[in-house]
């Protein structure tokens, strides 16, 4: 075979073999855009039976592709949102619940509704408050804070690991107090008189350190949503410095926001 002819040959296989990497990725991209909608659907309940429509339904419906229906599936399933039982079809297996950002409570008062709140208090005591801690809740730096690490939890599965740090001349005071069954908001307005007024709020995506993914019983190095919050009284002093590592197969987060130019 001449070098002309192996060019030629060289060229014509090129085109076919990009045609079907740019399918496969079209597919994907498709299977991502598909799986959005249906975890939309499942985290709100349509799917009250527990059932996912069959394959074929859902590709007529959402005008895709069998394969595309499955690689979205997939996805979910990956996410342990749902699972594929042989004789029965695609069912949910797991559900997360929500929580506002557009509202300041605690999240027994957020998660009423959905079941009961526990707490665990794993550590509770004075510690010196580490520089960017005396910072934000503008004590001295060494003075000491109280520091609480709970594990809480929502009808028995764990559901987010708490660090929170209060100024002693306050915090001091929930020594003692039902810290168990009690949102420590509840027991901060008793304890000033004053009604919490507002709170600056951060979410991002971390991966679970070992000591919070055994406490959390998640998998070393999952996704968790860490929500750092500090909430101030309506006076507008700082109280309240948390560090909140969510399980993010077990909630998601949802907000009201109107623009404003």
């Amino acid at each position: 075979m001449s070098t002309d002819r192996i060019r030629d040959h060289a060229g014509q296989g090129a085109p076919t073999v990009a045609a079907h990497r740019a399918r496969r990725r079209l597919r994907a991209d498709r299977a991502r855009q598909l799986a959005d909608l249906l975890r939309r659907q499942l985290l709100t309940g349509a799917f009250a039976a527990g059932t996912l429509p069959h394959e074929s339904t859902l590709a007529a419906d959402y005008r895709a592709s069998r394969n595309t229906v499955r690689l979205a599936l997939d996805l979910l399933r990956a996410e342990g949102l749902v699972e594929r039982l042989p004789g029965v079809g695609t069912v949910v297996v797991a559900r997360k619940y929500p929580h506002g950002l557009d509202r300041l409570m605690g999240l027994a008062e957020t998660l009423r509704e959905h079941g009961r709140i526990s707490n665990e208090v794993r550590t509770m005591g004075p510690v010196p408050a580490p520089a960017p801690v005396a910072e934000r809740l503008r004590v001295a730096p060494g003075a000491d804070v109280l520091y609480i690490e709970r594990l809480r939890r929502l009808n028995g599965l764990p559901l987010s690991l708490d660090l929170t740090y209060l100024p002693w001349d306050i915090g001091g005071a929930l020594i003692g107090e039902d810290l168990e069954n009690t949102d420590i908001f509840r027991l901060l307005e008793g304890l000033t008189g004053q009604s919490l007024g507002h709170a600056e709020i951060s979410l991002e995506a971390v991966n679970a350190d070992t000591h919070s993914a055994a406490v959390l019983q998640a998998p070393q190095g999952a996704a968790v949503l860490m929500l750092e919050r500090l909430t101030h009284l309506a006076d507008g002093r700082p109280v309240d410095l948390e560090f909140i590592r969510f399980r993010g197969d077990r909630i998601t987060m949802s907000g009201l926001l109107h623009r404003s130019l």
